[in-house]
């Protein structure tokens, strides 16, 4: 891709042309096509070339610049290559890009803390789902907002899971004359009007809870009094291992349940999605409840699968912990929509379903292997110590037979 040294892309602040190195105001002043969003252009109110407001997607904007011979400038605020259009049109025409400084760095300039060790999380134009668990524990947390993710709706998010022990830090207007910065307990945030321009900074001021991996089984809700509806500690961290998750993989739980397997399979892929589907609704209330509790924000259906998976990705692993007599149809389903690379990992409790799962995959042309887990707990009795078996599982692991050259 040859660069068209004609077409600049420049960062602007706020404070409009004040943010400018004369350089860049020789450019804009040189050009014959400026291009930008309304506000930025609004800068410039006497420039005497052609102005092309950007609406909507960047394709079209893109498309037009790729055919554009004349000087061209184009203005992003800030750091157009933070959160911003640089990088998708840096990826597809040849233009030289000129930051300036990002909302983000003007908000912790203001704040007077490092930035180097933050998360950042754009929220602008994007869905809050999943946010929790990717933000759960971090120190430092950077949103990009919108007007409908707004301060106020971030605080609502997080105070639903229970992230009490943060405090926020709003900067409005960065540069601009109504600049405004100040700090907020998040349940003051929730009431507290805003300027739709604004970035927002959790701090982490107290401790929170924590589960590593292998969340103890009487933490979760479960259904009562027949306890016992649960993918035991053990037997979930094996049956996570064998999914082989990354920190951004699609995972489908089916047969969710208390959702103790989603939850995990969520904190270990926080970058990805987790999708669960549960067919009875007692169930599904004790799933949400955990959901709150331990800070995972999963897409969970009430349904029997395989109904309602059709409105899921195509899933990097796929847990079946339920099937409700519905093994064969189950299966094909979830070896027809899962990835290349990916795994299905199911837990068989009797010889009975054990053969069913390994006739379907075979039917499927899948491969499988199958570790017996028999697992037995101590338990004080009297001055000494028995074991106590735990239900024989079958975990079986399923993925697509490589080819053969």
């Amino acid at each position: 891709m040859a660069l068209t040294r004609s077409m600049k892309l420049i960062g602007i602040g706020d404070n409009g042309r004040a943010s400018l190195l004369p350089e860049y105001e020789q450019w804009i002043e040189g050009s014959e096509v400026l291009v930008g969003g309304e506000r930025v252009l609004s800068f410039f109110p006497k420039y005497h070339g052609e102005k092309i407001v950007i609406k909507g997607g960047l394709k079209a904007i893109a498309e037009r610049l790729q055919q554009e011979t004349r000087p061209t400038v184009v203005l992003a605020s800030g750091d157009p290559l933070f959160y911003g259009i640089g990088s998708y049109l840096a990826g597809k025409i040849g233009i030289e890009v000129h930051p300036y400084l990002s909302s983000v760095q003007l908000a912790f300039a203001k704040m007077g803390e490092s930035w180097q060790d933050a998360y950042f999380v754009s929220v602008h134009g994007r869905e809050m789902k999943g946010l929790v668990q990717r933000i759960d524990g971090k120190a430092k947390v950077a949103f990009l907002t919108d007007a409908e993710n707004s301060p106020n709706r971030i605080a609502e998010y997080l105070l639903s899971f229970g992230l009490t022990e943060y405090r926020a830090f709003v900067a409005e207007n960065l540069q601009g004359v109504n600049e405004k910065t100040g700090w907020y307990e998040l349940d003051e945030m929730v009431e507290h009007e805003f300027s739709p321009l604004n970035v927002v900074i959790l701090k982490k001021v107290a401790d929170a809870p924590n589960w590593s991996l292998g969340i103890q089984d009487e933490e979760f809700s479960q259904r009562k009094p027949d306890k016992g509806l649960i993918t035991k500690k053990e037997i979930r961290v094996l049956s996570l291992q064998a999914m082989e998750l990354k920190k951004n993989s699609i995972v489908w739980d089916i047969g969710t349940c208390t959702g103790s397997l989603a939850i995990e399979a969520a904190k270990l892929a926080p970058e990805g999605q987790v999708f669960a589907i549960e067919k009875n609704q007692a169930d599904l209330e004790n799933c949400l409840l955990n959901q709150r509790k331990f800070r995972v924000d999963l897409t969970t259906i009430h349904g029997k699968a395989p109904q309602g998976l059709e409105n899921f990705p195509d899933p990097d692993a796929i847990f079946i912990g339920g099937t409700g007599g519905e093994m064969n149809e189950l299966i094909e389903t979830c070896c027809t929509r899962l990835k290349a690379d990916g795994k299905i990992v199911l837990n068989a409790a009797t010889i009975e379903n054990l053969y069913r799962a390994i006739e379907a995959f075979k039917q499927a042309d899948f491969q499988v292997s199958i570790t017996q887990a028999q697992i037995s707990k101590s338990k004080p009795i009297l001055d000494m110590t028995r074991f106590v078996p735990l239900n024989p599982i079958y975990i079986i692991s399923a993925k697509r037979k490589e080819d053969k050259e």
